[in-house]
């Protein structure tokens, strides 16, 4: 019995628009990168599912070409490839991840989508703020006479105190 190697996902992919440029029922130019990023997930032993609107002839047309451009897809709108469909077989995907031209934001690009996936972590992506503790917000101040000032937003005390920023 094959294993799943350890850290790796179920990708759902679409293709209009996703892998390819849209030209929906044409077959558009592939997108930059789509291909061998989704030969390098492979590689890394994710399982992609080809998830699109396409039927019939149509998806038979496309699963062919990405098959000519090396890519065989884990399955084909369904969850695995020996899945059958009846009323009780739910259309939702269980998928870690699904990648389509319809995010909110847009399309990212195939070199972004790459690197979110391959990350260990994706706060590793994230611009990270080092944060202040609260004594960090004080720093040291000289007056000319010792006193004690406050205002809102601003704490100063002492000659060689401190002061709230």
């Amino acid at each position: 019995m094959a294993t799943i190697p350890q850290n790796t996902r179920t990708i759902a992919i679409d293709f209009d628009g996703t892998i390819v440029e849209d030209a929906y029922p044409a077959i558009g130019r592939p997108r930059t990168f789509a291909f061998d990023s989704m030969k390098k997930l492979q590689e890394a032993g994710h399982r992609l599912i080809l998830w699109t609107y396409r039927s019939d002839k149509y998806l038979e047309e496309v699963v062919e070409f990405c098959r000519v451009h090396g890519i065989e897809f884990y399955a084909v709108n369904k969850n695995y490839p020996e899945e059958e469909f009846n009323e009780h077989t739910p259309r939702k995907l269980n998928a870690d991840l699904f990648i389509d031209d319809r995010n909110i934001g847009g399309f990212p690009g195939w070199g972004r989508i790459f690197q979110l996936i391959t990350k260990q972590n994706i706060e590793d992506l994230q611009v990270k703020v080092p944060r202040k503790s609260f004594m960090d917000r004080f720093k040291r101040v000289e007056f000319l006479t010792p006193c004690f000032v406050w205002m809102p937003g601003f704490l100063a005390l002492s000659k060689h105190g401190l002061a709230y920023q």
